[in-house]
């Protein structure tokens, strides 16, 4: 993790800068940006749900990633959600590093296994990220990894 960056759970004063940020990592993909309804309140979507979702801030306190996840009701799996990095951030470990802080805080929570929906075509970064983190197709569009 860079020394100039630093993960924490999502806290409310950093809404705007969250919904922006991913606004802007849609628009940079060539996708016309669509603001996702659980991004409006994290607090009752994730965490009063006894999930969690954090954010990687970078040295002026802007957001420049994030990552949550909702557990799937009845098992000890999770659905992965929201993970992005700042487009102009992009290739520096941030997505690595907030992956890996969702992962160890699953194992601790005595999850089994963590699934991701890709979305479509144009979600090509995703195809070749996941992959190489130890996820694998199940079905079209999604993966899986065993924890």
């Amino acid at each position: 993790m860079s020394n100039r960056m630093k993960i924490i759970p999502f806290e409310d004063q950093y809404r705007d800068d969250l919904i922006f940020m991913i606004l802007e990592a849609k628009n940079a993909l060539g996708r016309i940006p669509r603001l996702n309804d659980d991004l409006l309140d994290i607090q009752s979507n994730y965490f009063a749900k006894g999930d969690a979702f954090w954010i990687a801030l970078d040295e002026h306190n802007r957001v420049i990633g994030s990552i949550g996840y909702l557990s799937i009701k009845d098992t000890s799996e999770v659905w992965l959600h929201r993970l992005y990095v700042k487009h102009d951030k992009k290739r520096q470990g941030i997505g690595s590093d907030l992956l890996h802080t969702a992962e160890n805080h699953l194992k601790s929570e005595g999850k089994t296994a963590v699934r991701v929906h890709l979305g479509g075509e144009e979600y090509f970064e995703s195809r070749n990220f996941y992959p190489k983190h130890g996820y694998s197709e199940y079905e079209p569009f999604c993966l899986i990894k065993y924890l």
